[in-house]
This record gives C-alpha cells, sequence and structure tokens, in this order.
C-alpha cells in the first residue's frame, strides 16, 4: 500500500494523510498504521504537534458522516450504531461542524 500526505481538495479542509493505493482487503489499522508511519517519516525536521487531534478528526468526522446517512439522519440509530448517548453523538457533530439533518 502507498500513503502520501493529503493535499486537500478544493472543496475539503482535510490537513491529513490519504490512501493512494490500498489493497481493499487491508484491515483500517494497517492503513491507519501505514498512513501515520508515511506521514511521521515525511515529517523530516519538523516538530510534530497535535497528531491525536489530527488522527481523531481524520477518522471521528468520515465515521460519523457515514453512520448518518446509513441511518438517514437518524440520531439515535445512529447513536446506537456508534455506542454513544445521542447527547454525545449531538455534540461531536457539532463540534466537526457535521449538519445533524441528511
Amino acid at each position: 500500500m502507498r500513503v502520501e500526505a493529503a493535499r486537500p481538495a478544493p472543496d475539503m479542509d482535510s490537513t491529513g494523510l490519504s490512501i493512494v493505493d490500498a489493497d481493499r482487503t487491508d484491515p483500517l489499522s494497517k492503513c491507519v498504521r501505514d498512513a501515520l508511519r508515511f506521514y511521521l517519516e515525511n515529517m523530516a525536521d519538523h516538530e510534530v504537534k497535535g497528531l491525536y487531534a489530527l488522527v481523531m478528526e481524520e477518522v471521528e468526522r468520515p465515521l460519523f458522516e457515514t453512520v448518518l446517512d446509513h441511518t438517514s439522519g437518524n440520531l439515535s440509530h445512529a447513536a446506537k450504531m456508534l455506542g454513544m448517548t445521542r447527547n454525545t453523538l449531538r455534540k461531536r457533530l457539532g463540534d466537526y461542524g457535521i449538519a445533524r439533518e441528511r
């Protein structure tokens, strides 16, 4: 698998990593591990700060968006699927600026 630093698309504000060439049979954990290794190896002499927040946003945002799409925007069903309360889900959606209505 090959990963590279993401270049934000014009309509996106992501600053994380993107998988360029992945084997669809790779588990998510391997994709994350490979992306993080690539990111850290390519930081050269730059100080790495805020890595946890970067990774969490790169994973949580698409997780919430995908589950909301899957549940047609039903927060109760989405929260149950995610194993969290509806209030917690609402807060996290607000943190990311994700529209609750789909």
